[in-house]
């Protein structure tokens, strides 16, 4: 299965079956992003060494204001889509096989997991995987330790509090904090 095909059907939102050709390519993609991650995270890189790893495990361009500290962590990359002034902190590991896309000037703090995919509840299908987006919104900050969840839309301006786990839409200039996260307030711009 080619590439574009892959990213096609994970947009689609249909459910990866178990042991199909889809979940043959993710598995695929998932050796490729281990092994460029170990490139990335196992020895010292200048920042334009990181931006050129990291463009490899998306399998596109980042904007030269790109910067992250790594350690990074992902188990396919090419469904990641990142902006301009964008800064990821050590630690994170993003599950973007669902799409991932991150806005300008958005800050990512420690440890933070995006996560794209979910499993089905039926024990007798639990091997089967339901890709949903995530979309972050521009000049968000996600503090560290925090949780993403499938399907979750961030609004421009908004402040994830450290530690939160998000399972719904946050609105723009929204705090959210908690789990699971709620808004604690707004932000006047």
């Amino acid at each position: 299965m080619e590439l574009k095909e892959f990213l096609d059907y994970m947009n689609s939102g249909k459910t990866v079956i178990a042991g199909s050709d889809v979940h043959k390519c993710m598995s695929s993609l998932a050796q490729e992003a281990l092994r460029l991650t170990a490139e990335l995270n196992n020895e010292y890189h200048t920042p334009d060494e990181v931006r050129a790893i990291f463009e490899k495990i998306i399998g596109k361009p980042v904007d030269d204001t790109f910067s992250l500290f790594p350690p990074f962590y992902t188990d396919c990359g090419k469904n990641l889509t990142v902006g301009k002034n964008v800064f990821f902190n050590s630690g994170c590991r993003f599950q973007d096989q669902g799409g991932i896309t991150v806005g300008d000037g958005t800050l990512v703090g420690h440890n933070v997991v995006l996560a794209s995919l979910n499993h089905e509840l039926d024990p007798s299908c639990r091997h089967n995987l339901c890709p949903s987006p995530i979309k972050i919104g521009r000049n968000v900050w996600i503090g560290s330790n925090s949780t993403i969840l499938p399907g979750v839309t961030i609004g421009d301006g908004a402040v994830v509090a450290a530690g939160a786990v998000v399972t719904k839409d946050v609105p723009e200039n929204a705090v959210v904090g908690g789990v699971p996260a709620k808004v604690i307030k707004n932000i006047e711009p």
